[in-house]
């Protein structure tokens, strides 16, 4: 059992949501769906929560009403490996959502995601400032993250 699970708030589309996530990660999975009973505060037999995993991580989706909304301020970093994922998670997950800048989108139901290829981290931890402020530079121009681009920064060409 997982110690600690995101627990993502939604107005009335927490189903939608967890089918959408596991769709779009490879080995996604709804694990279970509790509904609400007489007791409410939902309507009897509509979805409370529901339980899925993506990428080995567990996640629960409550529809919990409109008394709090997802905000930016918390996101998930996806890690790439290469360019072709990046692509790939971004057309899937920005789908129908809103593209930010340097890799941030907010997905459809309002969930913040960061799409990084994993080569980011090292470029902006160098030990050479100016190979860091190259590649900040390049990225803060950004939308989707390029790799390529992001190493011709680096590289300063």
């Amino acid at each position: 059992m997982q110690k600690i699970t995101p627990f993502l708030w939604f107005d009335n589309t927490a189903e939608q949501a967890a089918k959408f996530y596991a769709s779009v990660f490879k080995g996604g999975k709804i694990l279970s769906i509790a509904r609400y009973t007489e007791t409410g505060p939902g309507k009897p037999g509509s979805v409370m929560t529901v339980k899925f995993r993506i990428l080995g991580q567990e996640f629960v989706g409550l529809n919990g009403g409109t008394d709090f909304k997802i905000t930016p301020a918390i996101s998930f970093v996806v890690t790439c490996d290469n360019q072709k994922e990046v692509d790939y998670y971004w057309a899937k997950l920005s789908a129908g959502g809103k593209k930010i800048q340097c890799g941030w989108l907010e997905d459809k139901y309002g969930v913040s995601w960061q799409v990084v290829p994993g080569v980011l981290y090292d470029l902006i931890s160098d030990k050479e400032p100016e190979r860091s402020d190259r590649v900040m530079a390049a990225l803060m121009k950004m939308v989707k993250l390029d790799i390529k681009r992001l190493q011709q920064a680096y590289r300063g060409k």
